[in-house]
């Protein structure tokens, strides 16, 4: 009987400090580092099941086993994607559990330039994870008008 209570004083004790002491950041950063090396079990295991991926282009919302689908190929041939970290704020929600974070940050790509990541991460029983991921360009006001015109143009061009 003794035993028992220790292990559940045990568990009590570490596993809120354990999740707690965790950082959505690191997660974030992890996503990135697994792009770059086109590791894609590191890459797809930081998504929770039912995550989705939200990419630049209106087509692209993808539940994680079609974004796997997609990027498997790319992966295998060890070609990933670097985007590099300028900025991120993260938010950890004030709701009593402390089991969701918000993101947003200001990335770099050699081909995209500026870019941006933004999303949602949930404390799961295996740490943090990601629950939606979005890509986007970020367009600077002066121009918006001109790229939305090429966009509109593109658009009239598709089926």
């Amino acid at each position: 009987m003794k035993i028992l209570f220790l292990l559940a004083t045990v568990t009590l004790v570490t596993g809120p400090a354990r999740a707690q002491s965790s950082d959505p950041g690191a997660v974030i950063d992890a996503l990135h580092q697994a792009a770059r090396e086109a590791d894609g079990d590191t890459y797809f295991d930081l998504f929770t099941p039912d995550a989705r991926f939200i990419g630049t282009d209106a087509t692209e919302r993808w539940t994680v086993a079609e974004f796997e689908a997609y990027a498997t190929p790319y992966f295998s041939r060890g070609q990933g994607w670097d985007y590099r970290v300028v900025s991120r704020d993260i938010a950890i929600l004030p709701i009593e559990c402390r089991c969701v974070a918000v993101f947003d940050e200001v990335l770099d790509n050699d081909s995209y330039g500026t870019t941006r990541g933004s999303g949602v991460l949930r404390l799961t029983d295996q740490g943090w994870k990601i629950e939606q991921y979005v890509l986007s360009f970020a367009v600077p006001n002066d121009v918006a008008r001109d790229v939305v015109a090429v966009i509109r143009a593109g658009e009239a061009t598709q089926p």
